[in-house]
């Protein structure tokens, strides 16, 4: 078999991956949803010709979404996450003893069916007793929520279709609203390389509403440019007033010097946020 996929990252980027195998295409009533096994990355889930995750390179995502945030926060109890249905995230924010219910929206229930199906490294935790899954869409459900949630994490696709309104101005300040007075947001960035405008216009528009607010960068190897950024968004809790000592669980990426390093910003993305 001679089957490649191929991603078009930007209008002058492409990646492909060798498919051994497609196990699962459907259209579903909100995107085009595939499941295919890659020689590199094994299994991958496509939505809407975008690679979402893979099992080699998704715990480069998933760490950096999650304990960054939750480790940053002294007593993280209550989390929603907004995406996220490919379940990556719900598993590593158990693996936190503070934890006491997750809450995953999304708005795709196939997303969240096909991943515990052919992705259950990823989708492993999806039911667990303290995860609740609600499938309708985010930005309707956290209006009216208040001071309910100690984190909030928007897993989100790219700024296209059903997760546009995940971007901007109304739905940061209705996260605001819906966490605690010392709550947390972190919201995936996108790339600084290839998606420069929406990852200033993210931090930006939440640096308007939260009284701390950072950028930090991770690495992940199948997403545009590899590079990719985080905000955090806090009410209260400076991340660079944290100190990481023991984790406590194991990971595979995220360790207590990267808590502290990946704030630290090269150059090029500095010079991007001091920009008008």
């Amino acid at each position: 078999m001679n089957i490649w996929f191929t991603e078009n990252q930007s209008d002058s980027l492409r990646l492909s991956l060798k498919v051994k195998n497609i196990l699962y295409s459907s259209k579903t009533p909100y995107q085009n949803l595939m499941i295919v096994e890659t020689e590199q990355y094994g299994k991958a889930l496509i939505l809407d010709n975008i690679i979402q995750t893979t099992e080699y390179d998704e715990f480069f995502y998933h760490e950096m979404i999650t304990h960054v945030p939750l480790f940053t926060h002294p007593d993280p109890k209550k989390i929603l996450i907004i995406g996220g249905g490919d379940g990556g995230a719900v598993r590593e924010i158990l693996k936190h003893d503070t934890v006491e219910k997750v809450t995953l929206v999304d708005i795709d229930e196939e997303v969240i069916k096909t991943s515990k199906l052919f992705l259950p490294t990823i989708g492993c935790c999806l039911n667990d007793p303290k995860v609740e899954v609600i499938c309708t869409d985010g930005i309707e459900f956290i209006k009216g929520k208040k001071k309910y949630y100690d984190i909030i994490i928007v897993d989100s696709t790219d700024p296209v279709g059903p997760a546009i309104g995940l971007f901007n101005k109304e739905f940061y300040n209705n996260t605001y609203d819906a966490l605690k007075d010392d709550g947390i947001l972190t919201v995936q960035s996108e790339s600084p390389i290839i998606n420069t405008n929406v990852t200033v216009d993210i931090y930006k528009t939440i640096k308007n509403i939260y009284p701390v607010t950072y950028l930090y960068t991770g690495i992940v190897p199948t997403y545009q440019g590899g590079l990719w950024c985080f905000t955090l968004g806090s009410k209260h809790y400076d991340p660079l007033q944290t100190t990481v000592n023991n984790i406590g669980f194991i990971t595979k990426y995220f360790t207590p010097e990267i808590f502290k390093a990946c704030f630290s910003l090269p150059s090029f993305i500095k010079n991007m946020l001091e920009g008008d």
